[in-house]
């Protein structure tokens, strides 16, 4: 295990202060502020350790309400709306400084037998050779708006490796193409079998590229390069089948719409064996600079 995805697991591995309330530590991203991925799965963190261990996260809705301080602590609330025969219901607010910062609703399910099919999977190259993240992103180090940009992008996503199949949208401004976009990742090291730590890892990284697709519509590079202002608005997930974080799983991603300052992502996960694992679809404020 490296000792980025460790610092990771020490994330969020929140303290219990409470019975149903938990209190999570944060960090600087990317930006300056909370990485929305980090507050998605502290909360469904909270949310799991409330539910009974022959549950499992089959979906979550959450909504990004104000920019997280990376400097303070976030404190995590659960509601336990509903603990059903089959289903467990939970709400978590996040909280900073007094006021809610995320909302997420979860629910969880028992496992059972019910009828099959799934989406195909798309093509996609091996991600063995595709180029790491390291070996990348100092190719475009000139489009960026300043030089300490890759290394705050190795740094944040140190814990986990992902990789483009396709140029990302600051290799491609000025030059818009289809609003598809596709990564392979996975965790750098091996996870214990807890099928919620899955789930969690995977609800974190899913916030890094889902909106790239919007970028790409347009020929725009986002907020690396300075042609775009953008933040998560909400995000919703659902967990199809059984997977894991620390092996291979392909995030193929498209924008159907954008409009009114705001941009759609949706996107499919599959293991490298083309099981669909989980959709996700997120919007986000995607601002034009004037």
């Amino acid at each position: 295990m490296s000792p980025a995805l460790a610092d990771l697991l020490d994330l969020l591995d929140l303290e219990q202060i409470e019975q149903n309330i938990f209190r999570g530590s944060s960090r600087s991203a990317v930006v300056p502020r909370v990485f929305g991925g980090q507050v998605a799965a502290q909360a469904l963190v909270a949310a799991g350790r409330t539910v009974p261990g022959d549950r499992t996260a089959h979906s979550l809705h959450s909504y990004f309400l104000r920019m997280g301080d990376p400097g303070a602590p976030i404190v995590y609330t659960v509601d336990r709306i509903r603990d059903g025969r089959s289903f467990t219901t939970r709400r978590v607010v996040a909280v900073q400084h007094g006021q809610p910062i995320f909302h997420l609703s979860a629910s969880f399910q028992t496992y059972e037998e019910g009828l099959e099919h799934q989406a195909e999977m798309p093509a996609a190259p091996d991600p063995e050779t595709l180029p790491r993240a390291e070996e990348m992103l100092p190719r475009y180090a000139d489009r960026f708006v300043d030089a300490s940009v890759v290394d705050r992008i190795l740094e944040a996503r140190a814990a986990v490796d992902l990789r483009y199949a396709g140029e990302p949208p600051f290799a491609s401004v000025g030059s818009p193409r289809e609003p598809r976009s596709q990564v392979w990742f996975r965790t750098a090291g091996k996870l214990a079998d807890d099928p919620l730590l899955h789930v969690c890892l995977a609800t974190y990284v899913s916030d890094m590229t889902l909106l790239d697709s919007v970028l790409l519509a347009h020929g725009r590079g986002g907020w690396t390069v300075g042609d775009v202002v953008g933040a998560s608005l909400d995000h919703a997930m659902w967990f199809h089948r059984p997977f894991r974080a620390d092996e291979w799983l392909l995030y193929d991603q498209e924008s159907p719409s954008a409009s009114g300052g705001r941009g759609l992502g949706q996107a499919r996960i599959y293991t490298r064996d083309g099981r669909l694992a989980i959709s996700v679809i997120q919007e986000g404020v995607v601002r034009v600079p004037r």
